[in-house]
């Protein structure tokens, strides 16, 4: 597997002239999607992005008219004051440190954490509100905060009786056919209002992957529905919780199906495009419509976007997230050091390779490890500079348009 990997960080390469100039991609004349109008949270306050174009000092590389198309200037000029350092460090998801954390914070630049149900346990909810401000303290440019609170077998915080007495946070599907959209709504606001109150900013979720049979390993933490239902419930999850200040991520892209765990190991799509076309995409199409400003793509391999890398490692299915998705905001991994990457590469640190498929924040436990291979791959222009600023320019953008980052 180790050759397969070299010979990859190759085509990657190679690849790159593909992306977003509507390489030979699957479903390049796709029309089963509906048209795609993204919009910012903050649209209604917002600048019309085109009419602000001509005085922008943004160079025009940059300017693409995306949900953090108000914030560009702002983010452009913090860009160019940074080292490359500080720029490599905020490509950085990293899983939230056991030991030394605020100064693991501080020398490495990272750009945000996620933490795990270990970082909360035996805390009051004031003991984790402190741990979070004191996090914020050690960095230079604020922190994405983020957690995987979805409900149900996925609950961070929620299994901590000191941080929510009435116990975990329900699945969404339990949610759904107990109480509807009403009910799944009422439960996000709830939610966000827990994670803002100790100090969170961000939540992986709403699961927006398509799973109708139990025996399916994403079928716990789906929906439960068809494409339709899905999608109207993740668009409208997508609002409130950029209404509550809690940023979305959408997960897992582009669409889990009924594959395998990647925890443990390689995962491989069979389904023909057309049904990603009708239901799949669906979902993400409609979470990105409604402002979703991160996307976090699978480990799956999709045979019908790229029958050779993982989705997470593939320019491909990136091309397919920007081009035919209309995805102007951030591209996040899933955790690097599951199962299925690590039988990938066999062992080898994947962070450059995720970079060069597109992703501009790489989610991943050995940061140190992954930090040292992207500065290398920089030194030694197998990362380009424009590749680098324009991940960190969306990443700072995202962190202007929530507020982390004022103007001057």
């Amino acid at each position: 597997m180790k050759k397969r990997f070299a010979g990859a960080v190759t085509a990657v390469c190679l690849a790159l002239s593909l992306v977003g100039c509507g390489g030979d991609t699957p479903g390049a004349q796709n029309t089963s999607l509906p048209p795609q109008t993204p919009q910012s949270a903050g649209e209604s306050s917002a600048p019309d992005a085109q009419s602000a174009l001509p005085e922008s000092p943004v160079p025009e590389a940059f300017q693409d008219g995306g949900i953090f198309s108000a914030y560009y200037d702002e983010a452009y000029e913090k860009l160019t004051a940074m080292t490359t350092e500080e720029k490599v460090g905020q490509l950085f998801w990293a899983r939230c440190p056991e030991t030394q954390a605020l100064q693991e914070i501080a020398d490495h630049h990272l750009g945000g954490l996620v933490l795990f149900k270990r970082d909360f346990a035996d805390l009051t909810a004031e003991e984790v509100r402190e741990r979070l401000a004191s996090y914020q303290g050690a960095a230079e440019i604020p922190l994405l905060l983020a957690v995987d609170e979805e409900g149900g077998e996925v609950a961070r915080i929620s299994a901590w009786p000191a941080l929510r007495p009435e116990g975990r946070f329900e699945a969404q599907g339990d949610l759904y056919a107990d109480g509807g959209l009403e009910g799944l709504l009422a439960d996000t606001e709830e939610k966000d209002a827990l994670l803002s109150s100790l100090g969170l900013n961000v939540n992986l979720a709403p699961v927006a992957d398509i799973a109708r049979d139990p025996e399916d390993f994403m079928y716990g933490r789906s929906l439960r529905q068809d494409a339709a239902v899905t999608s109207a419930a993740v668009r409208a999850m997508t609002t409130r919780m950029l209404s509550d200040g809690i940023q979305p991520v959408l997960k897992h892209f582009p669409g889990y199906g009924d594959n395998a765990d990647t925890h443990t190991s390689i995962a491989v799509d069979k389904r023909p495009y057309e049904q990603f076309q009708s239901e799949d995409l669906l979902p993400f199409q409609a979470g990105i419509a409604a402002g979703a400003p991160c996307v976090l793509v699978s480990h799956n391999i999709v045979n019908c976007m790229d029958d050779t890398l993982p989705a997470s490692l593939s320019p491909a299915v990136h091309n397919i997230l920007r081009t035919e998705l209309g995805h102007t905001g951030v591209i996040t991994t899933d955790e690097l050091d599951m199962g299925a990457i690590k039988e990938f590469t066999d062992g080898e640190n994947p962070c450059v390779q995720a970079l060069l498929a597109g992703n501009d924040m790489l989610m991943v436990t050995d940061y140190q490890g992954g930090i040292e291979a992207v500065l290398a791959a920089v030194e030694a222009g197998t990362v380009s500079k424009e590749t680098l600023d324009h991940a960190v320019f969306r990443i700072l953008a995202w962190k202007y348009s929530m507020g982390l980052l004022s103007e001057g």
